[in-house]
């Protein structure tokens, strides 16, 4: 059975919305939530990119849907040390309901503490060392680690959780997704790609989660939703690694003038038909995934859970 979620956008929106947009979700019948880490938004028109842990603590006080987030990057920007430690608090505070969605990142968070931003191959190696880091530490024994890429030296987490905190990995391509099938809990990606499900299922994912997310714009008008949706995330668009390896705000505003309207009317659901929000979800469902979670794009988040509350979330595949 399908699962519904919201995805809480920290590149456009602050913490006190986040908060606010969570009880929306709650009471919209929305059933889980995921949350993005950025240290930067894609662009400057977003505006916005606070600490996700901090906004992860407040949810856990004002909701009681499970929390993912969706991903962090433990490798570089954050140890997985210091990842773990957080990750194992959210878990306390949520009573369990928390998961950590983890991805090789993108040097646009990555690279700000001056780090080189290595190649993808080198990125999934970090993170299958940080995941098993964070494993370790999970189990709130004291760690010592002395691998390839990171040093722990007698390391214990005191407040964690009565079981490990799940860990799905991200995945846009083919060694990601195997990489998810062999090490995650779970697969996270952001299309309806039934092949890459059935490579994470053959890789080891097997009855594991895979979950899904999808960007919208709902509105009154479709024209005006296409332009609040090409305004602010032009950069879903983007092709290949572009948006991991691009390195600033300005670079994908640069970027983001290639991409048109209408290939955002293409791409994303606009406007206020609920079959073509419904035809997309189920995409996901068709393709085999175990969850989707939509994120409303622009500030018209009420008018958003009012609509998906009456008019899809009844429609959809159960």
């Amino acid at each position: 059975m399908a699962e519904y979620g919201y995805f809480l956008a920290c590149e456009e929106h602050g913490p006190a919305a986040l908060v606010e947009q969570a009880r929306m979700a709650e009471q919209a019948g929305f059933t889980s939530l995921w949350i993005s880490d950025h240290f930067h938004p894609w662009h400057d028109a977003q505006g916005q990119s606070p600490f996700v842990w901090s906004v992860i603590g407040a949810l856990s006080q004002v909701t009681s849907l499970p929390v993912e987030t969706a991903v962090t990057c433990p490798t570089m920007r954050l140890h997985p040390a210091v990842t773990a430690q957080a990750a194992a608090t959210a878990a306390v505070q949520t009573n369990g309901r928390f998961r950590l969605g983890v991805g090789s990142g993108e040097a646009l968070n990555e690279h700000v503490l001056g780090d080189r931003w290595p190649q993808a191959a080198v990125r999934l190696e970090m993170l299958e060392e940080a995941v098993q880091v964070m494993r370790s530490l999970f189990t709130g024994e004291e760690v010592s680690h002395h691998g390839k890429y990171y040093t722990v030296e007698n390391a214990r987490l005191y407040t964690v959780p009565e079981e490990p905190v799940p860990i799905d990995v991200s995945g846009f391509g083919p060694a990601a997704t195997e990489l998810a099938g062999r090490i995650g809990d779970g697969f996270v990606t952001m299309s309806p790609d039934a092949d890459a499900v059935e490579r994470f299922r053959r890789g080891g994912g097997a009855t594991k989660p895979a979950m899904g997310g999808l960007k919208v714009c709902w509105a009154q008008e479709r024209e005006a939703a296409v332009a609040t949706a090409h305004r602010l995330w032009a950069n879903e668009q983007l092709p290949g690694e572009l948006p991991q390896v691009l390195p600033t705000p300005r670079h994908f505003e640069q970027a983001n003038e290639l991409i048109t309207r209408e290939r955002v009317a293409q791409n994303v659901p606009c406007g206020p038909d609920a079959e073509a929000y419904v035809q997309a979800i189920t995409a996901y469902v068709e393709a085999g995934f175990d969850a989707v979670y939509l994120s409303q794009i622009g500030p018209d988040q009420r008018g958003f859970f009012d609509f998906y509350r009456s008019e899809v979330l009844p429609r959809l595949p159960g």
